[in-house]
């Protein structure tokens, strides 16, 4: 249970000329977590998060279609925070980047000081400009994608993708991936029951990190192997294969010894072990969204062998699958469900 003053810190900054919703709807999200649901249910609400707003120069924002936001306060008297977000701006980063020049540099403080940051759909040039992004994967709305490949080169840009984490620096898509994002990271700040309740409540759909349009949870911790990186990206596209450690050592341009022992050292596990949690990570979003066969469960992310792949699911998950799924399958509607 979160007290109320064990909430969590989460700035919104806002910037001229972009799509409100990007900011509005993360505020309504986080403002949800912890007490919509609970007041649906009849039980006392648990808030999880302190939502501020900030612009620049604490003046409101005009959005692009005219809409005036008033923030709380300037980002220069921002105290200390869990989580900045920054909204969407216009579609061409080279015309409105310079009236936000303090951002940037701003949000590479708050990052180097331990903050987790976060930018929906064009606000993500924010993050690439303060150099945050470089070497690291990252998506944004496809429409822009080609100019900001241009303007930020060094960024992974994988643009096929909804959601990107990758220590501490998460990435959203589309103008309405502001929602998608902030329940990711709902359920990344407060496990997965707080989210799931705050989506039935909005009546919002959960993120589904899996190849059709979101980036698999990274499993592995924070490191700069770039090398490793692709291996894992590879691992992450092709999970439900088996990938052989000769094809990744190959990819890597390194002896399969030196690789596994790489592997080993900047993702804590050897190729084999992560590739099973993959495998789990993409099966319980399986079940949670209420697949009816474990055995088709099992196959679509690559085993072949029903027994097998209980085992596996179990090692990693402590129950068994179809035991997951009874206590974690989403359930339609917003009324109050026995037991709430």
């Amino acid at each position: 249970m979160v007290e109320s003053d064990d909430r969590l810190d989460v700035a919104i900054v806002l910037v001229n000329d972009g799509y409100a919703s990007t900011a509005v709807g993360p505020i309504e999200v986080f403002a949800a977590a912890g007490t919509m649901w609970n007041e649906m249910c009849g039980t006392d609400p648990e808030p999880q998060f302190r939502v501020t707003t900030a612009s620049i120069d604490g003046e409101p924002v005009k959005s692009a279609y005219g809409l005036h936001i008033a923030p709380d306060r300037a980002i220069a008297d921002l105290g200390p925070v869990d989580l900045v977000m920054v909204s969407a701006s216009g579609p061409v980063p080279a015309e409105w980047m310079a009236q936000h020049a303090a951002i940037p540099s701003w949000l590479r403080e708050r990052y180097q000081s331990g903050t987790r940051v976060a930018g929906v759909c064009s606000g993500v040039a924010f993050l690439a400009e303060a150099g945050l992004l470089d070497g690291r994967p990252a998506t944004t709305h496809w429409g822009v994608a080609e100019g900001f490949r241009q303007r930020y080169p060094q960024v992974d840009w994988q643009t096929d993708l909804l959601i990107t984490e990758d220590a501490g620096l998460y990435c959203g898509g589309g103008v309405n991936a502001a929602s998608d994002l902030s329940l990711h990271l709902v359920e990344r700040l407060c496990g997965r029951t707080v989210a799931i309740e705050c989506s039935k409540a909005l009546l919002l759909d959960m993120p589904r990190p899996d190849q059709s349009g979101y980036a698999l949870l990274p499993l592995a911790r924070p490191h700069d192997d770039a090398k490793i990186r692709q291996a894992e990206d590879r691992l992450s596209r092709h999970f439900d294969r088996d990938v052989p450690v000769e094809e990744l050592a190959e990819l890597s341009g390194m002896s399969r010894r030196n690789f596994v022992r790489r592997f080993k050292e900047a993702t804590g596990h050897k190729p084999g072990v992560y590739l099973q949690m993959i495998r789990v990570t993409a099966a319980r979003r399986m079940l949670e969204d209420g697949a009816p066969s474990i055995e088709q469960v099992g196959l679509s992310v690559g085993y072949e062998d029903a027994a097998f792949f209980r085992r596996i699911f179990k090692r990693y998950s402590g129950i068994t699958p179809s035991a997951y799924r009874d206590r974690f399958r989403l359930r339609g509607g917003v009324a109050p469900e026995p037991g709430c």
